[in-house]
């Protein structure tokens, strides 16, 4: 990376840090976006910390989240991972990726708007597919037609994800470009503790 490059880079990585303002950023949206991915990387440029909620919901339990939902339920899941969400979000600032259900949750997403900047990982059908086929532990595909039930649950949530403060397409780049492109929404945000535009009497 060349000496312009590295200053440019630097200059959106403070820009966004600036605009975040000490708030989570939590990343939402469907199965196979890249939330964990690239929440990590997001939070390395940022310097703040990352956890993932369903690697926390599984330590927490002591089980996997194929085990809970075959355990106990999907609505039971909820609760639990409601339970968990809350209380990560007390302890920010942090870079927080989320299951691909906990925004639609009512309660936790009213808790995701609260505790922070949401921002969704948006990607179409084919992105989705070609990353969650690759592996077999996610509960809710365990159908006999996955990529319709993935598409079935594009229906269902697009609506509610649409919701966040942010949306980012998640499309097959480098890392580092989707990064940039996370950081760029963030760097646009306004100022936390600024009125937002529509806010003013």
């Amino acid at each position: 990376m060349n000496e312009v490059a590295s200053i440019a880079e630097q200059s959106l990585k403070q820009r966004a840090s600036a605009a975040l303002g000490g708030r989570n950023l939590t990343l939402v949206g469907l199965m196979g976006a890249g939330k964990s991915v690239i929440g990590k990387l997001v939070a390395q440029a940022l310097n703040v910390p990352f956890v993932d909620t369903d690697a926390e919901i599984e330590k927490v339990s002591r089980m996997t989240i194929s085990e809970l939902f075959a355990s106990y339920g999907e609505t039971e899941f909820r609760a639990l991972e409601t339970r968990v969400i809350e209380r990560l979000l007390k302890q920010g600032p942090r870079v927080v990726s989320t299951g691909g259900g906990a925004f639609i949750n009512e309660a936790t997403r009213a808790q995701i708007k609260a505790g922070g900047v949401s921002l969704w990982l948006k990607a179409d059908l084919d992105v989705l597919w070609e990353r969650v086929n690759r592996r077999d532990h996610r509960p809710l595909l365990k159908t006999e037609n996955p990529k319709q039930t993935l598409e079935n649950l594009m229906i269902q949530r697009y609506p509610i994800y649409a919701e966040a403060d942010l949306t980012v397409l998640s499309h097959n780049v480098r890392k580092d470009v989707m990064v940039n492109e996370v950081l760029k929404a963030l760097a646009g945000l306004p100022k936390a503790g600024l009125a937002k535009t529509g806010d003013m009497p």
